[in-house]
């Protein structure tokens, strides 16, 4: 019996490790694929029309780019039929790419006139049953943006609601580790003929993140266009199923993955983590300025100030402010944001995080403010829709 059990165990195990190089190789061949297209058009964006002067990428001559195979495809339709520069076009479109490729077989196609370019295909969505999506962004790093999210949906579930997380912290990916889930090896599983990847789940909550994807002790030495690709394949191929929340823990700073995000979810709302000190309210103006961008236009719910003070565990009523006081509360007010409120130094947030539970989930006190942060920014994002 004990063979037998061990036998089956590692049959289990063995499955496991194929479904997870599965959805690794699945992941893997799309990021890929998806960065030599950019690279392409990329590449094209020197080809300019002596006509317009323009070149044919903003131009949007570019109706299609396929690679793979050792091929590279690339098709172009002129809406003018007998566009006379379309074949010197063509042939500055192939001399460049064939020799950036040269192990390519390279083919540019021109199709003149008739129908608009269609659009590239969009990834089918997962994301369908996700009521609300509040991004959850910091201007700079350290400010305890991870641990707040975690927190923040621990608080959220304990009021009933369905909650899920997006670590879209590419880079420096938290999550894991916030919820005790470090090992979990993602199972797929099918829907409509496409693979689909089913999140960690604990304390009730779903994540997804890079770090289920890579070792611990790795370095993600990934330029732009491949972080964001990786971070479309998490978005759009997760079993996330019915939530009334989804937190995007964005990664500090603004640039590529935030774009990325907005362009493909709708965020209802962004809270603005920071703590007291000048130097990192300084980087709050910049979080909160993305967000409000016209091209952007998404609500910003609030400001949480974290770090706020620190109290002795054996002098409960001191307070000491060891980076200011303050600061994320008054530029809140100054700068007509609202402020959602204040999380102290506290042992118990920092041994939950480093435990794999989030304290609110276990200290009544971080529980408290929490709450108040949480019912504050669902009033925000109710009001916002």
């Amino acid at each position: 019996e004990i063979s037998a059990c061990l036998v089956g165990s590692e049959m289990c195990i063995r499955d496991r490790l194929y479904l997870f190089c599965k959805i690794y190789v699945i992941f893997a061949i799309v990021v890929t694929t998806r960065i030599m297209e950019e690279k392409i058009r990329h590449l094209l964006t020197s080809v300019v029309h002596p006509e317009t002067g323009q070149d044919i990428v903003g131009s949007g001559f570019i109706e299609h780019i396929a690679s793979g195979a050792g091929k590279i495809t690339v098709v172009l339709r002129f809406a003018k039929a007998r566009d006379p520069f379309a074949v010197k076009i063509k042939n500055q479109a192939e001399e460049i790419l064939r020799r950036e490729f040269p192990q390519q077989n390279v083919m540019v196609v021109i199709k003149e006139g008739g129908a608009a370019p269609r659009p590239e295909p969009k990834l089918k969505t997962t994301t369908g049953g996700i009521a609300k999506v509040i991004a959850v962004a910091s201007g700079k790093g350290g400010v305890g943006k991870s641990t707040v999210t975690a927190n923040l949906a621990v608080a959220l579930r304990n009021m009933g609601y369905r909650v899920g997380i997006l670590d879209a912290d590419i880079y420096g990916p938290s999550q894991p580790k916030m919820f005790g889930v470090e090992g979990y090896l993602p199972d797929a599983v099918q829907e409509e003929g496409t693979d689909r990847i089913v999140p960690a789940e604990s304390m009730d909550i779903r994540l997804m993140s890079i770090g289920f994807f890579i070792k611990p002790t790795d370095a993600l030495l990934w330029r732009g266009a491949m972080a964001v690709s990786a971070l479309k394949q998490m978005i759009h191929q997760t079993k996330w199923g019915t939530l009334d929340f989804l937190l995007a823990d964005l990664p500090p700073g603004t640039g590529d993955v935030h774009l990325s995000i907005i362009g493909e979810l709708k965020i209802d709302a962004a809270v603005i983590v920071s703590t007291p000190q000048q130097v990192a309210v300084a980087d709050v103006v910049r979080g909160v300025e993305m967000f409000r961008n016209e091209n952007v236009n998404i609500p910003v719910a609030g400001v949480i100030e974290n770090m706020a003070w620190f109290t002795p565990e054996e002098l409960p009523e001191n307070r000491y402010y060891i980076f200011g006081k303050g600061g994320a509360r008054r530029y809140a007010e100054e700068n007509g944001v609202d402020f959602l409120g204040e999380i102290p130094i506290v042992q118990s947030i920092m041994e939950g995080s480093d435990e794999g539970r989030p304290a609110a989930g276990i200290d009544p006190r971080v529980e408290k403010w929490y709450r108040e942060i949480a019912e504050k920014t669902v009033e925000k994002v109710m009001k916002s829709c």
